[in-house]
């Protein structure tokens, strides 16, 4: 994952989190990525960004939930989760530079949920979960509405949560991983493979983030 500039433990209403800073010299963004609910900040594309960004001028802090750090095994309610976020985010602005509020699957409903009450200057949503997979009709397309925010959407072509033709049209940016699931793993038989499936993530959060300034 690159190198690591420093871990950072950080009190919240939810309990205690972990940020993992992987700094750029004379950062303009600070991009701060949340995880999912079924996962840590070791998730691929995740691990990507955090390794392509820096060398660009932006800083990533990947951002452990405290039920993550706690070692429980289910994320807690949605509010909890917000809490836990707007508690890190004052540590994440220390630094300066604008932050743009991003994660994956239910990280990115909390960038979403909280971007306008905390300032963010853009919210990078990965494989958001527009609904839950085979339950269209229990769309989440508001929360990414209500982002209020610069907002970029990374989308697997095959994602059961939410397919990018599924998506209504919004004030977001969409960029869709051909093939890819959830989590952005693409099938043998595609012909495509996890390093393109990583650069085409990558190259288009550096796009993204380069135009936001």
């Amino acid at each position: 994952m690159g190198g690591v500039s420093r871990t950072q433990m950080v009190a919240t209403d939810a309990g205690e989190a972990r940020v993992t800073w992987f700094t750029a010299p004379g950062a303009r963004l600070v991009l701060a990525l949340g995880h999912g609910a079924g996962g840590g900040i070791g998730a691929r594309d995740l691990a990507a960004i955090a390794a392509a960004l820096p060398p660009h001028g932006v800083t990533v802090a990947l951002v452990e939930q405290p039920w993550r750090v706690a070692g429980k095994k289910l994320a807690p309610a949605p509010r909890t989760l917000d809490a836990g976020w707007h508690g890190v985010w004052p540590v994440l602005t220390e630094a300066g530079p604008p932050v743009v509020a991003g994660g994956r699957s239910a990280g990115a409903r909390v960038a979403c949920r909280t971007a306008t009450a905390l300032g963010a200057a853009g919210v990078l949503a990965l494989s958001f979960p527009l609904h839950p997979p085979g339950r269209p009709e229990k769309s989440r397309a508001p929360e990414l509405l209500g982002a209020g925010v610069p907002t970029l959407v990374v989308q697997g072509g095959n994602d059961p949560f939410g397919h990018p033709d599924e998506f209504p049209e919004g004030p977001w940016e969409m960029v869709e991983v051909p093939h890819a699931d959830h989590g952005f793993a693409v099938p043998k038989r595609s012909g495509s493979t996890e390093e393109r499936t990583l650069e085409t993530i990558t190259g288009a959060v550096v796009r993204w983030t380069a135009a936001l300034g």
